[in-house]
């Protein structure tokens, strides 16, 4: 039933270096790669995805590029290193990927290398505005659940940290406070307003975990945004967490009057973002294991049960799209650990962060190898 899909895209942030050092390439691969750009730091190098329905579609643009890239990074002994954080001892300078950028000095001078980070940007077409303001409320209130999936960043500098995902404690969330926004207007008069006092220098400068998206921000939008998720490697489950964010979307607007949080939460919008941006901190803390707070009742829930729930309450909606085979990798996850708690595991067994590296570099090589 892929017509009655929603377009998804992705814009996938990768990291290039050696087998146990981060090398800035970013500039040079933007000159030789028309579908990659290059990031603020030169470690960095991102790649775009063009709207998609059909999941089948999907999986080959998220792998082409990466194939593409491994290649001619193989050529200069380098490779793509799948942590979403600087996991190797690194410089604590911003290496910066085009010196006469002024919004890439702001972001040096103002945050160094805490914006070094790697991760997946998940877009889905929404393009009434209604609905779209309606899931990025939904998709807000839930935003931990995809970070636990995702997560893959508990190194940094080479040491281990007490986070699984370093990424998201680190990353410099701006504005620091994002409300939850009742409608468009409410969103483009926030907007001005932060853009006006200077919390933010343009409409790029907005880094949450979420945010409406479209060709002409703050006016003309037609996506929501999920910035969350930590770098997922695996495209199988960045496919299935993607197909669950769109069946709660799709589940959402069958039922707008029971599950818009502006609505069915005992909660004030002031208190949901609050709670909202707790439930994330503790998420990037412990991931699958972390305490949480429903955003319905304001239960205490772990995690790992949450998102159990969530899939049994998308089971129809997913036997109704043909869409229950995506979910199989978030299974997976639920069982056996995200990325980081496999990493972890080895780190404990004694392992070094080089070698858990240049073991999963080497599933990753694998996996490309083996796709279509």
């Amino acid at each position: 039933m892929s017509q009655n899909n929603l377009f998804k895209g992705f814009e996938v942030e990768l990291f290039t270096g050696s087998l146990n050092s981060h090398i800035g390439v970013s500039a040079e691969i933007e000159k030789k790669f028309h579908d990659f750009v290059k990031e603020p730091d030169n470690r960095n190098v991102e790649y775009i995805t063009t709207p998609e329905k059909d999941y089948s579609f999907l999986y080959e643009k998220l792998i082409t590029p990466r194939k593409k890239l491994r290649r001619w990074l193989n050529k200069k002994d380098l490779t793509i290193i799948p942590s979403s954080t600087l996991c190797f001892k690194h410089d604590i300078q911003l290496q910066r990927s085009d010196i006469n950028n002024v919004y890439h000095q702001f972001i040096q001078d103002n945050y160094g290398t805490s914006i070094a980070t790697s991760s997946v940007h998940i877009n889905i077409g929404i393009d009434d505005l209604e609905k779209l303001f309606a899931a990025i409320r939904l998709i807000r209130s839930e935003a931990a659940l995809y970070l636990s999936i995702s997560a893959s960043s508990p190194f940094l500098n080479n040491k281990i940290t007490k986070n699984h995902s370093q990424r998201w404690i680190q990353f410099p969330k701006t504005p620091s406070k994002v409300p939850f926004f009742a409608n468009h207007k409410s969103y483009i008069d926030w907007i001005e307003e932060n853009i006006a006092n200077n919390n933010m220098q343009n409409i790029r400068h907005f880094w949450s975990s979420i945010r409406p998206n479209g060709p002409k921000r703050p006016q003309i939008l037609d996506r929501l945004e999920l910035r969350i998720c930590d770098f997922v490697h695996d495209v199988n489950l960045l496919l299935g967490i993607t197909a669950m964010i769109e069946l709660r979307i799709l589940n959402l607007f069958e039922n707008l009057n029971t599950l818009d949080p502006l609505t069915s939460s005992i909660f004030s919008i002031d208190e949901l973002s609050e709670i909202c941006d707790q439930n994330e901190i503790n998420a990037a803390k412990d991931s699958l294991n972390s305490d949480l707070i429903r955003w319905q009742d304001g239960k205490k829930v772990i995690c790992r049960e949450w998102i159990q729930n969530l899939l049994s309450d998308l089971s129809s909606t997913a036997d109704k799209f043909n869409m229950k085979h995506l979910l199989k990798p978030i299974y997976k996850v639920l069982e056996e650990g995200n990325q980081s708690m496999k990493w972890i595991n080895q780190y404990e067994q004694g392992l070094s962060i080089e070698q858990i590296m240049k073991i999963t570099i080497d599933d990753m090589i694998n996996y490309e190898d083996e796709s279509i």
